[in-house]
């Protein structure tokens, strides 16, 4: 899930995805990663919960056709199943032209930095005007698991200290509908309502993200007239850089 910088009619519209270039020698960002995955049906009748902890390591290069961030997740998975150890990959370039552009990817569990509600890095023109948001603005964009329209509100946040570095925060929350199936649970369809709510934190120094909590929520009913009963999902996930690493970089921004 990812962003863009848009302004009209004075409103800042975030859609897609925006990256700053990076220089083309540099040492790999690293993160670590947990997650939780909670699903019920019924009164209890069925639950189970999945828990995820990782760490990733985020590269970033420039070559011919553009900017290209690697993402690469090792990670212990324990649900209902047992323990099991895994490894995810996310790779996306930024072409010369402004479009981002996916990889070979595998991310089944939504870990990877580059898979989430909000671009890994901005251009400088966007952390400006996210510096000039003073109340709510609205913004739009696909649920990163189901692909249903999630209309929202963003806010800025009072910077803070993430890994070490000051970051910009926002917050955001956005609502939509859900008729269908969702990837981890694709013989089951659902009707009902999404809802996403987190932060994201940006370091000054790079615009690169440095933190991320985000929750997104399902409230609804297995989609069959024969059975109406309830289900709740609920899948959380924090991403945070590790400390030191980010202050000794410097953007290089593309010009807008």
């Amino acid at each position: 899930m990812t962003f863009r910088r848009a302004v009209a009619a004075g409103t800042l519209v975030l859609l897609a995805a925006i990256a700053a270039a990076a220089s083309a020698a540099r040492a790999d960002d690293t993160y670590t990663v947990s997650g939780r995955d909670i699903f019920s049906v019924g009164n209890g009748d069925v639950h189970s919960e999945t828990i995820y902890r990782g760490r990733q390591r985020l590269s970033i290069g420039r070559s011919s056709d553009g900017t290209t961030y690697v993402a690469r997740v090792e990670y212990d998975k324990d649900g209902d199943g047992g323990k099991q150890h895994a490894t995810a990959t996310y790779s996306s370039t930024l072409l010369r032209s402004g479009e981002m552009r996916d990889g070979t990817s595998h991310d089944p569990d939504y870990l990877t930095v580059l898979n989430q509600p909000f671009a890994v890095q901005l251009d400088q023109p966007t952390m400006r005007d996210l510096g000039h948001v003073k109340r709510p603005v609205p913004f739009d964009f696909p649920s990163p698991m189901t692909g249903a329209p999630l209309r929202g509100t963003l806010r800025r946040l009072p910077d803070a200290m993430v890994a070490g570095v000051r970051a910009m925060g926002i917050a955001f929350e956005a609502t939509g509908p859900l008729h269908g199936t969702l990837p981890d649970r694709p013989a089951m369809a659902l009707a009902g309502a999404i809802r996403m709510k987190g932060t994201a934190y940006y370091a000054y120094t790079t615009a690169l993200l440095v933190s991320l909590e985000a929750t997104l929520a399902i409230d609804g009913n297995i989609d069959d007239s024969a059975r109406r009963a309830p289900v709740s999902i609920v899948y959380t996930r924090s991403i945070r850089a590790a400390a030191g690493q980010q202050a000794a970089r410097t953007p290089n921004p593309r010009g807008t």
